[in-house]
């Protein structure tokens, strides 16, 4: 490429896509926040890992929106190749005990994670053609961006081929991950001493909750909020001992859900095992959430 042209692509297409990439990881940070705050928060581990995502999105896209520094641009490309990485692994086998469901919220930011990479890439692709300085750090920087061009058009054919094979990755997730978390069967509910009270749980002794602003006979939780509380779903019967009554009410989507003294029933995807009650007392979702008390 001739030095005329290069230049021409770092000012003009070049800026269009670093500034293009640095508004796609705000973008992408402020998503991560937005779930942090309504129900990621709760999540061990993954909780803070995406406060830091977030912070890091934030403090990359600042960096690059003022910086011409190709490593920058490319440190900002990884950044988004590795957050959409962490996010199929999630959904595929899991992570800190936590596996991901398929969420409108999840695959856009998915989507902007490829396109900020692939933005990033060719911004940072653009500018290593004039990078040089005589300061020691700045010769190491210059030394990489030689062998980079060094390479000819390989580096702009491997970023396309990464886009690619990200893109499919994403599609094959979306397509195989289910909408709702692991909603059990009601079956055979139970009750388990956790934080040294008494809870209803199911059969698998996870703890169940109810959500303030339900009603008797309505569940407020569909969509995505279902899929961060899983409904109790079909009819339940009690293990012997338990107070209470036992009942079910219709949806919206038309399947049965299991109630317990009026309160439609829900399991939470923040809890990773039995004993666990992470989201009790917690507001998220557009109200309160408890965990099922059974005295008696």
């Amino acid at each position: 490429m001739k030095p005329g042209r290069t230049s021409k692509l770092d000012r003009g297409g070049g800026l269009v896509l670093r500034m293009g990439g640095a508004a796609l990881l705000a973008a992408a940070g402020a998503i991560h926040l937005d779930l942090y705050l309504t129900g990621y928060r709760s999540i061990p581990t993954i909780g803070w890992l995406f406060l830091l995502q977030t912070i890091t999105a934030f403090g990359l896209a600042i960096l690059i929106a003022v910086s011409r520094s190709w490593l920058v641009s490319a440190a900002g490309a990884i950044f988004a190749l590795s957050t959409l990485g962490g996010y199929l692994l999630s959904v595929w086998i899991g992570l800190f005990g936590f596996r991901e469901v398929r969420t409108t919220a999840g695959i856009v930011a998915g989507v902007i994670e490829v396109a900020a990479f692939a933005a990033l890439a060719g911004a940072s692709l653009a500018s290593v053609q004039r990078t040089g300085s005589t300061s020691p750090a700045g010769r190491m920087a210059a030394g990489l961006a030689a062998r980079v061009r060094a390479a000819g058009p390989f580096p702009l054919r491997a970023a396309l081929g990464i886009t690619a094979t990200a893109l499919v990755l994403l599609g094959v997730a979306v397509a195989t991950s289910g909408a709702h978390g692991a909603a059990a069967a009601a079956g055979s509910l139970r009750t388990a001493t956790v934080g040294g009270v008494r809870v209803l749980t199911n059969s698998g002794g996870f703890t169940l909750y109810w959500f303030a602003p339900d009603t008797p006979a309505e569940s407020k939780c569909s969509a995505s909020c279902a899929a961060y509380w899983p409904p109790v779903r079909g009819p339940a019967s009690a293990a012997v001992g338990i107070p209470g009554r036992f009942r079910t009410i219709t949806r919206s989507d038309g399947s049965v859900q299991a109630t317990y003294n009026g309160h439609p029933l829900y399991t939470y995807l923040g809890d990773s095992g039995p004993g666990q009650a992470h989201g009790n007392n917690i507001n998220l979702n557009g109200g309160l959430w408890h965990e099922v008390v059974v005295s008696g």
